[in-house]
């Protein structure tokens, strides 16, 4: 007799649902070019003909294309295919990372998220960059230093910076993560920036950080950017609490 310690992939088979099935055939029929960007798909009468389901199982699988960023919904038009983009799964992910951040030790969690992504972007900017890429970098630097002199907009210039950061690197995800750690961690960079000495901080960092990508450094931009995420760090929990 064979025992089931033999027995390869014991994970229990899952029921699926008739909608999953739809959605794996449109999906493959869109993956394969039978549907391209802009096409619209057959309507639904078609679709519950050709897939013998109800009209039931055809809206849930278009609406599950549609959180996916395969397809359009439209009011009183029939689906249509649109390109999928890294922004769509960061907007996929921001009701679960709002509901993560509210639990117990969810900033601390996404601030070592943080932390580690964007200290890999600023070690590949460094590799990567470009002498154009320098100069906007420098020139977000600059926009920082003016602002922190003014008093004001320091925050929208300290997001463009990291931005522009994420731009070298050349890759659309790390552009969209980017965007999305932003978004979700609003609060915190409000909140950091408000304590004493804390903006000043941070446009010094910067310096350090774009002074090792211009050397093309990618061991002195990681530790500068390591550097400054800790002291973000630190200002947010000592105003916070958290």
């Amino acid at each position: 007799m064979i025992s089931g310690a033999s027995i390869p992939d014991q994970r229990p088979i899952r029921r699926r649902k008739l909608y999953e099935e739809v959605v794996d055939r449109l999906e493959a029929a869109i993956n394969d070019g039978h549907y391209a960007p802009g096409d619209q798909l057959p309507a639904e009468r078609e679709l519950m003909e050709a897939y013998g389901v109800g009209r039931t199982a055809i809206r849930e699988a278009l609406f599950a294309l549609q959180r996916m960023g395969l397809i359009v919904i439209s009011s009183g038009e029939r689906a249509r295919v649109s390109q999928p983009s890294a922004g769509t799964m960061i907007d996929e992910l921001s009701g679960v990372a709002r509901h993560l951040l509210a639990r117990p030790g969810g900033a601390h969690h996404f601030q070592q998220a943080r932390t580690m992504f964007e200290v890999g972007v600023a070690r590949l900017a460094a590799e990567t960059a470009t002498p154009e890429d320098v100069a906007k970098l420098e020139a977000a630097l600059a926009a920082n230093k003016a602002a922190l002199e003014q008093g004001r907009g320091f925050e929208r210039t300290d997001v463009a910076f990291h931005f522009v950061l994420a731009e070298i690197t050349r890759n659309p995800i790390f552009t969209a993560l980017h965007t999305g750690l932003t978004e979700w961690l609003t609060e915190q960079r409000t909140t950091s920036l408000k304590a004493r000495g804390a903006a000043q901080a941070a446009f010094t960092a910067h310096e350090r950080i774009c002074r090792a990508v211009a050397a093309r450094d990618p061991q002195a931009a990681g530790d500068a950017m390591y550097a400054h995420l800790a002291e973000v760090g630190d200002f947010y929990w000592k105003a916070s609490d958290v």
